[in-house]
């Protein structure tokens, strides 16, 4: 179950939110090929003085991101999420790519959790297999 979290320094319309959630789901499926059920997503909005990023100016705006996904994904993978989640950050919530920055965490399968289970370990073309 990826956890894909976002930390700016701005306020959102609730459309532009819903949008950009979208956004993200449907490209993280496509590009991680799996299905979108078990995806969560974090959008926090913070005041300007309570995130920063050393490149970037004060009264700039910023985006964090934070990518918790299982382990097994290609490095090919992960840049194009990278390319692409920084384009529809830029896109939907008018942050410049100069200003965004991206980790990312590595699980293995067991450490993502339903009530009812756990996730497995992700292989190539996974669709909906948890």
């Amino acid at each position: 179950m990826p956890h894909l979290q976002f930390e700016i320094n701005k306020k959102l319309k609730k459309n532009c939110k819903q949008k950009f959630i979208a956004f993200i789901e449907e490209s993280f499926s496509k590009i991680m090929q799996t299905g979108t059920d078990h995806i969560a997503i974090t959008l926090r909005e913070l005041e300007k003085e309570n995130i920063s990023l050393g490149r970037v100016h004060k009264n700039d705006t910023l985006c964090l991101m934070n990518l918790d996904i299982r382990s097994g994904r290609s490095k090919k993978q992960k840049i194009e999420l990278v390319k692409t989640f920084m384009h529809g950050v830029e896109k939907f919530l008018k942050i410049n790519k100069n200003n965004q920055y991206i980790t990312f965490t590595n699980h293995k399968g067991i450490e993502f959790n339903f009530y009812e289970k756990s996730l497995s370990d992700w292989v190539k073309s996974e669709k909906d297999r948890h």
